[in-house]
């Protein structure tokens, strides 16, 4: 390594973003699925956002939180494809300090108020189908809004310790941060100062909330398939069996990644660098890709006022 990438600072004014190491003369090639997955969760998030807004029948606790979750992917895949797609396409590899800080903050707190919102739209499925009787009264607009801004508040409070921790570390090895963005463990490395603490407090947001969250959507789920096992007609049973079953499957496409490049900062000292760098890019960008196609097309409602946007748009 030169000596211009281990001067010794306390207070860089850019780092440098070094994109997917080992696989620098591939990166335009990379490039080409990225953009295909964020075209498509830009397209697909906002068509949601646009359907719920002008159909008046859709104003109600399922839609309201499937347009939080729109508008948590947009945020997540906005905060890190533009500046991935510069290192892959020009080179622009540096990026401010506080810039650097500030993706790594909003990165964080919107993978955990994902994570809420996740957990909402489970007691929403549950409530819906094991009393639906009580499902208007129970998630009253008044209680949606009340949840949702219970998530937001969650994610942004628990995520800023990390954050004033990260301001106050002198950086005196090198600027150069091996990842696409500014991933907080990416950054913790580059520090000179006992970063034990918010390690520690790492650990506790995941298994303290991420894992508080999965535990009430498998909760809600197990409910909610003994409810659907007593439906009285099988076409019942598996029509609501395979809303479930799509549901579930965005939420591991989430979840799953998202642990094991947590994880695999700390204890994954075998796996390659580039493939971690990959995962660590695909909990941000697959599943607000697939989110959309799971909860909006497949959502019959959705699906047909779409359609009949197409089919009327010469009208």
């Amino acid at each position: 390594m030169s000596d211009s990438n281990t001067t010794h600072f306390t207070n860089p004014s850019t780092f440098i973003l070094l994109g997917i190491p080992g696989l620098e003369a591939a990166h335009v090639w990379i490039s080409i699925p990225f953009c295909a997955m964020y075209a498509i969760a830009v397209l697909g998030n906002f068509t949601i956002l646009f359907i719920v807004k002008t159909e008046p029948s859709l104003h109600g606790p399922m839609y309201y939180f499937l347009c939080m979750l729109a508008v948590t992917d947009l945020v997540l895949s906005t905060s890190i494809l533009p500046k991935t797609l510069s290192i892959f396409w020009f080179n622009f590899s540096e990026i401010d300090f506080s810039a650097c800080l500030t993706q790594m903050y909003f990165l964080h707190c919107f993978v955990v108020v994902e994570s809420g919102i996740f957990a909402a739209m489970a007691l929403d499925r549950y409530v819906a189908i094991c009393h639906p009787l009580r499902h208007s009264t129970i998630l009253r607009n008044s209680m949606v809004a009340k949840i949702g801004l219970a998530v937001v508040l969650r994610g942004g409070m628990i995520i800023l310790p990390s954050f004033l921790l990260a301001r106050q570390w002198p950086y005196c090895r090198t600027n150069i941060i091996l990842h696409t963005h500014c991933e907080h463990m990416a950054v913790m490395k580059l520090a000179c100062a006992d970063t034990r603490v918010t390690s520690y407090y790492g650990l506790f947001v995941l298994f303290c909330v991420t894992c508080v969250d999965v535990i009430f959507i498998a909760v809600s789920y197990v409910q909610i398939l003994k409810a659907v096992f007593s439906l009285p007609t099988k076409d019942a049973r598996l029509k609501t069996f395979g809303t479930c079953g799509s549901h579930l499957f965005a939420i591991l496409f989430f979840y799953i990644p998202c642990l094991f490049s947590f994880l695999n900062y700390r204890f994954g000292h075998n796996v390659s660098l580039h493939f971690h760098v990959l995962i660590g890019n695909m909990y941000l960008l697959l599943p607000p890709m697939l989110n959309p196609i799971i909860y909006g097309v497949r959502t019959k409602q959705i699906r047909a006022r779409l359609l009949w946007l197409f089919t009327h748009k010469g009208t």
